[in-house]
């Protein structure tokens, strides 16, 4: 998997805008950054505390806690390259779908 097929996938979910987060590309929905590309064959998904820790068992060498305090709060590094397809996307769309679902509870508790 390269690192566009990995663009498509991102932005084929609904509401997602592609942006930059400090010169690197960065995926958001809702103005609310879901997934980056810091470097070829690694992406960083927003992932909860909890789902973070069920792929770092699951699917060694595939996700990795980000190195200190954004890694505390979910934020995983995905090795994609070598990955299944379908992995991927799951890992992706659970990523887009915490943003979207927690800005979506935000809108209706106002």
């Amino acid at each position: 998997m390269t690192s566009e097929d990995l663009v498509q996938m991102a932005l084929a979910l609904p509401g997602t805008e592609e942006n930059a987060h400090f010169g690197k590309r960065d995926f958001r929905v809702a103005g609310r950054i879901f997934l980056s590309l810091p470097e070829a064959g690694r992406a960083v998904c927003k992932l909860t505390r909890g789902q973070q820790a069920m792929l770092v068992e699951t699917q060694p060498g595939l996700c990795a806690a980000v190195p200190g305090g954004w890694g505390h709060k979910g934020w995983t590094s995905l090795y994609f390259d070598s990955a299944e397809l379908d992995t991927v996307h799951h890992i992706v769309e659970t990523a887009w779908r915490n943003v979207a679902d927690a800005m979506n509870d935000g809108a209706t508790k106002h």
